[in-house]
């Protein structure tokens, strides 16, 4: 009996520690000020790196199940478990070329960790939208869903 209690105490809480895994996070944990290696944008900031930067690749790191919500238009979907060096390289093969990352918003830490594989893949020319979708859509810009 005592066994069985010990066992039911330690299920929630390794339930508990796979939640981030899962893209499941504390409501009151927020994605970092700053990343280094980066540049943060905010919404007005994406608007003008589209403006400005032909060749800018708008990179969501959000799961599909979020994507159906919106996204904003000609990003392309790469969730944050599904990027690594290989699945980046598809997308962009010239490391150079101006990468934006975004995920749900300051609660959502998708696009921190793409952020942080694409900087150990040697991409250097990297831009994180911390406001992510969530910021786009509250401030009325144009978004797609499908």
């Amino acid at each position: 009996m005592i066994a069985q209690r010990r066992f039911l105490l330690f299920v929630p809480l390794g339930l508990l520690l796979l939640l981030p895994a899962l893209g499941w996070a504390d409501p009151e944990i927020k994605s970092p000020e700053a990343i280094p290696g980066t540049t943060k944008v905010d919404a007005e900031g994406v608007i003008d790196l589209v403006n400005r930067i032909n060749n800018l690749k708008i990179v969501d790191a959000r799961i599909s199940a979020d994507r159906k919500q919106g996204y904003i238009e000609g990003s392309v979907s790469l969730p944050d478990i599904e990027t690594d060096c290989t699945s980046l390289g598809k997308i962009i093969t010239d490391k150079n070329i101006p990468l934006l990352f975004y995920c749900n918003g300051v609660k959502c830490g998708r696009s921190v960790k793409s952020v942080h594989v694409a900087l150990q893949c040697g991409y250097t020319n990297v831009y994180w939208f911390r406001g992510g979708f969530e910021e786009w859509k509250n401030k009325g810009y144009p978004f797609v869903k499908d």
